[in-house]
């Protein structure tokens, strides 16, 4: 069993306030746990990027990249005005 660890930097152009960020950050941290993968919002009080720690178990390297890919796709699907940076490792 792995445990992979996600690092999502998200570049909001069009939120102006840390309540619009909020909004968009929970929308995306309600996605991903309906996929079984723990999330917690490590932002900063820049209204414009906020970042998310993932953390999700894996049977192996193969299914690891799969579900990252997996992960990023439905972002940038769900969420195309929003730049995503992401960084993962497998443990």
């Amino acid at each position: 069993m792995l445990i992979v660890h996600l690092v999502l930097t998200l570049n909001l152009p069009y939120v102006v306030s840390l309540k619009g960020r909020r909004k968009v950050v929970n929308s995306i941290k309600d996605r991903l746990r309906r996929k079984n993968i723990a999330v917690v919002d490590i932002s900063g009080e820049y209204a414009k990027e906020a970042q998310l720690e993932l953390l999700f178990f894996a049977g192996s390297p193969n299914e690891a990249n799969d579900k990252v890919e997996k992960i990023y796709n439905t972002l940038s699907a769900s969420f195309p005005t929003i730049d995503i940076e992401l960084e993962y490792e497998i443990l």
